[in-house]
Formats: C-alpha cells, sequence, structure tokens
C-alpha cells in the first residue's frame, strides 16, 4: 500500500446527487443526517471557524510579516556546478536544464562564485555574483547578463 493508491472505503462515500430526507426507506430520510435538533441540525448553521462567540482561532493567532508581491525567485547556481561542460562551450539557462543542474528556472538563473573552477566558458545567466565574474573570466571565459 502507497500514498498513491489510498482510497476510501467501498460504500463510505456517496455522491453529490445523493438524495437526503426521501423517508426511512432511502437510509437517510427522517432527520436526512444531521442527528436530533441542535444548532447543526437548523438551517443557518455557522460558517466555518465560527466558535459561538468566541474569538476564533484565526484571529487569536499573531500575525507576521507579509508576502511581497513583486518578489522574484532567482535559482542559485555555483561556478563548481559548470564543470561538467566542456572547454569553450556555451552555458546558458537552457544547457543548465539539459544538464539536469536546473530543473525550473523560476524568475531567472544567478551564477555564485562558490568551489573550483577550471574551464574556459562563455556563460550567459541573469545574473552574476561578483566572484562568480571573476572566476568565469579569469580563466579567459565570458559572463554575459542576459
Amino acid at each position: 500500500m502507497e500514498l498513491s493508491n489510498l482510497r476510501p472505503a467501498e460504500g463510505s462515500k456517496h455522491g453529490d446527487k445523493f438524495r437526503r430526507g426521501r423517508g426511512h426507506g432511502s437510509g437517510n430520510g427522517k432527520t436526512a443526517g444531521k442527528g436530533h435538533k441542535g444548532q447543526k441540525a437548523r438551517s443557518g448553521a455557522p460558517r466555518i471557524g465560527f466558535e459561538g462567540g468566541q474569538m476564533p482561532l484565526y484571529r487569536r493567532i499573531p500575525k507576521r510579516g507579509f508576502t511581497n508581491r513583486n518578489t522574484k525567485e532567482i535559482v542559485a547556481v555555483n561556478v563548481s556546478a559548470l564543470e561538467r561542460f566542456e572547454d569553450g562551450a556555451t552555458v546558458d539557462v537552457d544547457a543548465l536544464i539539459e544538464a539536469g543542474i536546473v530543473r525550473n528556472p523560476k524568475d531567472g538563473v544567478k551564477i555564485l562564485g562558490n568551489g573550483e573552477f577550471t574551464k574556459k566558458l562563455n556563460v550567459k545567466a541573469n545574473a552574476f555574483s561578483a566572484s562568480a565574474k571573476e572566476k568565469i573570466e579569469a580563466l579567459g571565459g565570458t559572463a554575459e547578463v542576459m
């Protein structure tokens, strides 16, 4: 058994078109699955999260921070990861995806200067750190911002 093949028990779920309150012979007549009396049995039962007038949990918990709508998610790639390319190759976002270094480039790719780097490459990316640009150009390669 795996998470991908979990299913509800046979007969435990009814379709959306299940007709409630159509007599005791239907198996769901009289109270129509709402039990006996009480607030939840009536029409106009309270909304989800309502706690009977007590301050609801979602309002009791302190709120912190905010989400900036204009933020960009940049994928970082170290120069050590570029070692798998051949000397003189042109490395761009498509080449990084093909090589399996980057899966989803999101809003852009930034090359960082971590690790050893020994090859002359022409690298095209959205951004470079100062140390990455220095390492690439020290070996005769080019660091071009797209």
